[in-house]
């Protein structure tokens, strides 16, 4: 399984699972899935991380723009410019 999902909060706002299902579905991508992770803290990204060994990646939402920045291992050009994270690729091992 493929696990993606959105970090925030709150969430209740977001339409991004109904969005992703809905694609997924459409692209035949039957092993994808997506969730909504509302974190109270960034701080509790990595745990999120250990939680989900399957999570492959993440889009980020208000207040977490900014600030997770700081969890990156690397952040590419259009990050460091805006000086903000919109995606985050997750890559569990040098191999991926």
């Amino acid at each position: 399984m493929a696990l993606f999902g959105l970090i925030g909060y709150p969430l209740s706002h977001s339409f991004s699972e109904k969005y992703f299902t809905e694609k997924f579905k459409k692209e035949k991508l039957n092993s994808h899935t997506y969730k909504l992770f509302p974190l109270h803290f960034i701080s509790e990204l990595p745990i999120l991380l250990s939680a989900y060994p399957e999570l492959k990646g993440l889009n980020v939402t208000i207040p977490y723009k900014e600030q997770v920045m700081a969890f990156m291992d690397e952040l590419d050009k259009t990050a460091l410019e805006a000086q903000a994270v919109n995606t985050i690729t997750i890559r569990h091992s040098v191999e991926e």
